[in-house]
């Protein structure tokens, strides 16, 4: 007998019509919030950046390839990770690549901080899609908050507890990406938005984890599911599970 309470189909669409009603709310209630997103100021970027991409050299606005918008995910995966990026900024990359075909007018991207040719080596790997630019020896990453100075990740008191005493999960997200957590933590999970009106490049919008929004897709799937899952993260990259 499972531990979930048991009910007939009478008491379980009573319950059922009852969570409709809350779920309408949060829908409603997160219409607002787009509408709300949508109406944050636009800021005019006036640093010129030169980013390494695939294929060469390119300046912000040219990442957007002809479109109006540009949407990029910053993958942990910093000039210090020996072993590729992070597990979890992975599973959401895995999940990105075969989008890019229904967002039209909007370019999807992403950028890491680690050199373009190990971002490279790593969509291969990955068997990625999507655009890999390096944010590598730029100032971008910390001019936009996707990525913290040593200095910076010290004022941080959160964030310097986490290095000194770190739980048994981050200690082997250490491992896994091959990095020292000092190191490894300074690169920040999120998304970034940019607009480009008469030759003009905006920045729009910011959400950096922990957040709902930044949280791989197949975490919406599991919010479904009947059991939850664990409370400690973990994650792996699609080639290493086992057999």
């Amino acid at each position: 007998m499972p531990d979930q309470k048991i009910g007939t189909r009478k008491e379980w669409q009573a319950a059922r019509d009852e969570l409709a009603k809350l779920e309408a709310e949060h829908a409603t209630l997160g219409q607002k919030v787009t509408d709300q997103r949508r109406q944050l100021p636009w800021v005019p970027v006036e640093k010129e950046y030169r980013f390494d991409a695939e294929d060469g050299k390119r300046t912000l606005a040219e990442l957007f390839d002809g479109r109006s918008q540009l949407l990029a995910y910053n993958i942990m995966f910093g000039p210090d990770y020996e072993l590729g990026a992070c597990p979890g900024c992975t599973s959401l990359g895995d999940e990105l690549s075969d989008t890019m075909v229904h967002l039209q007018d909007v370019t999807l991207i992403c950028f890491s901080r680690a050199p373009i040719d190990r971002l490279v080596s790593y969509k291969q790997r990955m068997g990625w899609r999507f655009p890999y630019v390096s944010t590598y020896e730029t100032e971008f990453p910390f001019d936009f908050g996707l990525a913290l100075t040593p200095e910076q990740a010290q004022t941080i008191p959160e964030l310097k507890g986490m290095i000194d005493s770190p739980p048994e999960w981050l200690e082997e997200w250490g491992e896994q990406v091959g990095a020292e957590l000092k190191d490894g933590l300074r690169e920040g999970p999120g998304f970034i938005a940019f607009a480009r009106e008469n030759g003009t490049v905006y920045h729009t919008y910011t959400v950096m984890a922990p957040d709902p929004f930044v949280a791989p897709y197949h975490a919406f799937l599991l919010d479904r599911t009947p059991k939850a899952g664990s409370d400690v993260p973990s994650a792996r990259r699609k080639d290493e599970y086992p057999d």
